[in-house]
């Protein structure tokens, strides 16, 4: 079956960085309703021309329509990345563009630091009526498996960004935070009443599920954990069966809002 058609679009964000984006709209077997749409926040190193991304976008169009978009620092996207920090502007111009395109009830989707994103921005930001991480970190800094020790050493190396530039597209800022943005479990707490799915694998070779406990712990209700067996990290481990799951929620939890 051929991918849903999407449309480009190009946004800005709240402080002046280009956003490129696509918008799918809702695919017609099954109809779903039309007013309904699923924001995709991708992961490090990601995008939404990515191939598994497209495929995420059109299981997704299936129960509404879908805007993905590159963060910044990745892809046609201005800017260099935060990984994860001032990456809640990208996400709420993309939330911001789905309303304007006539999305009344609308989902943010957050794979890794796409996760964690959508945790800050709900819980920051607001204007979201749920929302989905799934495989993000709960705390920053996280180091205890070897490949979060491979990304921090992408991140904080000159070599290593040279090789994130030219072989993953991903510009990223030199130099430490300053101040700390707010950790995902610190912002959890601050998205009631919009609902919240934590979904996380339990062969997740970046996240152990502790830190999806300490996500869904420190969140207030209304929340869900999903523990997936078998399941590893983000986008690339992603079956479309799962996908359609957590479609599944969404229109079931924006139908009974």
């Amino acid at each position: 079956m051929p991918l849903a058609p999407h449309f480009r679009a190009m946004l800005r964000t709240k402080d002046g960085v280009r956003i490129d984006a696509a918008h799918t709209p809702p695919y017609d077997t099954p109809r779903p309703a039309a007013d309904l749409g699923v924001v995709l926040a991708h992961g490090f190193t990601g995008g939404w021309r990515n191939g598994t991304a497209r495929r995420i976008a059109h299981v997704f169009s299936a129960f509404g329509g879908v805007v993905c978009f590159d963060f910044r620092g990745h892809g046609r996207s201005g800017g260099s990345s935060t990984v994860g920090d001032l990456e809640v502007l990208d996400l709420d111009a993309a939330v911001r563009h789905a309303r304007s395109i006539g999305y009344r009830r609308l989902a943010v989707v957050g794979f890794s630091m796409g996760a964690a994103v959508a945790v800050r921005h709900a819980g920051l930001h607001g204007g979201v009526d749920a929302v989905v991480a799934v495989s993000g970190p709960a705390r920053w800094y996280y180091r205890g498996t070897r490949p979060m020790q491979r990304v921090h050493w992408v991140i904080e190396r000159p070599i290593g960004r040279f090789l994130a530039r030219t072989a993953k597209r991903t510009r990223i800022a030199r130099g430490p935070w300053d101040p700390i943005p707010l950790s995902p479990h610190e912002a959890a707490p601050l998205i009631s009443p919009t609902p919240l799915l934590v979904v996380h694998g339990d062969r997740d070779a970046f996240f152990p599920i502790e830190h999806a406990h300490q996500l869904y712990g420190a969140a207030r209700e209304p929340k869900e954990l999903w523990i997936e067996p078998g399941y590893g990290h983000a986008e690339t481990a992603a079956t479309p069966g799962l996908i359609r799951r957590i479609g599944g929620w969404i229109r079931t939890t924006l139908t009974e809002a």
